[in-house]
């Protein structure tokens, strides 16, 4: 019987309920997330299945549905059937090794994002200052050469922030998620490749995001909980 079932706790992360993985066809992101919602609680009820969000992430996620208009509703079966949790962070203990290894990579990654800003300089130091120039294209010149530049300069910019942000954690809130799931001993449920990685680090089990609503579809359908939605 689902009573008699074991408890099971996710700890969810903003990506999962933003990504477009979670979508049907022809569906918008306010009913997607509603469609989730509504299969958290039936999950939560007859599965005894808990969602937890630490509150960095909540507001984080509050503030992302706001600012693409979705519906009271959303945020009424949210706050009904997500528990919010703060992280105990002086109570969770966290291996040495994990410790470690993210101070020797983030080392690697400043050293990588020192090259990334070096070969824009070289590449900067390659265009015509002639371009600069007086004359009668001048004005053309200086677009051009600034045209350049800016391109050099978004480059950098994007290939700097990979080096340094993708596939770590780069965020308070990445850091509560996986404390919470350290604690509640939960699966993550996240689309965010920097925190699958740590996940792993944490020991600690994982879904991705757009898989989750299959994922709990395939739990209510095996214990013969209808879901004719």
């Amino acid at each position: 019987m689902p009573g008699e079932l074991p408890r099971q706790r996710f700890v969810l992360d903003t990506s999962l309920f933003i990504t477009e993985e979670i979508r049907r066809d022809d569906e918008s992101l306010e009913d997607a997330v509603i469609r989730l919602l509504d299969l958290v609680a039936t999950a939560r009820l007859e599965l005894n299945i808990s969602c937890y969000v630490p509150p960095s992430i909540h507001d984080e996620l509050a503030t992302m549905l706001r600012e693409r208009d979705v519906d009271d509703a959303v945020f009424s079966r949210l706050n009904t059937w997500v528990v919010r949790k703060s992280p105990d962070r002086y109570g969770v203990t966290i291996p040495a090794n994990i410790v470690y290894n993210f101070i020797d990579e983030m080392s690697d990654r400043v050293d990588r994002g020192l090259r990334v800003s070096e070969k824009a300089i070289r590449e900067v130091e390659q265009l015509d200052p002639e371009a600069l120039a007086g004359g009668s294209n001048a004005d053309d010149g200086r677009e051009e050469y600034m045209t350049d530049a800016d391109r050099i300069l978004s480059d950098m910019r994007d290939k700097y922030r990979q080096a340094l942000r993708q596939g770590v954690l780069d965020s308070r809130e990445d850091f509560d998620l996986l404390v919470l799931a350290r604690e509640l001993d939960a699966g993550v449920v996240t689309e965010d490749r920097g925190i699958i990685s740590w996940a792993d680090e944490f020991g600690l089990r994982y879904v991705r995001g757009g898989q989750f609503p299959t994922l709990l579809e395939e739990y209510l359908r095996a214990t013969g909980v209808a879901d004719d939605d």
